[in-house]
């Protein structure tokens, strides 16, 4: 009876260093990104390419696998195609503990987004906007988007604020 348990104990032991190993070697695999940064995620994340935080260019992004996201917004005309990164899965890609995310503008905006919007909608880092990358002065590079036509309670001032465009950064608390 006691060598079962011996053994039970070295076989949760060999579990937990296959684990960690398995963790370290995906924290390592995040890659530098070769081209400019847009988007810098901080906070409570798991894996990470520029000390604490993660750092990604366009391409980085999109190498996560892109979506499409069809929906009007309260500050263009008629229905609007959008293309991007889906938030929980940048999120999920990281590692993402938190209850919050930070959401930050390159003119200072910033709001807190319950991290339970990203696993209930399918909330779009967008970084086209009808075929064409989004510059700048068009809202970009990157602009949180919710598909507000697909979820009536998501047509509120609440959660407008909520839109940020612009964004360069997030911080997971």
């Amino acid at each position: 009876m006691e060598r079962i348990r011996i053994f039970e104990r070295l076989a949760w032991i060999v579990i937990a260093l296959a684990v960690m190993a398995s963790a370290a070697r995906a924290a390592e695999t995040l890659p530098r990104p070769e081209g400019k940064v847009i988007l810098r995620v901080e906070g409570q994340i798991a894996h990470a390419n520029a000390g604490d935080a993660a750092e990604f260019d366009r391409a980085m992004l999109e190498g996560l696998g892109l979506a499409t996201l069809r929906t009007t917004t309260a500050w263009t005309e008629g229905i609007v195609t959008f293309e991007g990164v889906r938030a929980r899965d940048l999120l999920a890609a990281l590692g993402a503990r938190g209850a919050t995310v930070r959401a930050e503008a390159l003119n200072g905006y910033g709001i807190d987004i319950p991290m339970s919007d990203f696993s209930r909608y399918d909330v779009l880092l967008a970084l086209k906007m009808n075929g064409t990358y989004m510059r700048v002065r068009d809202k970009g590079p990157i602009w949180i988007v919710y598909p507000r036509d697909d979820h009536s309670e998501l047509d509120t001032v609440q959660t407008n604020g909520k839109w940020v465009w612009q964004l360069h950064r997030l911080r997971v608390k």
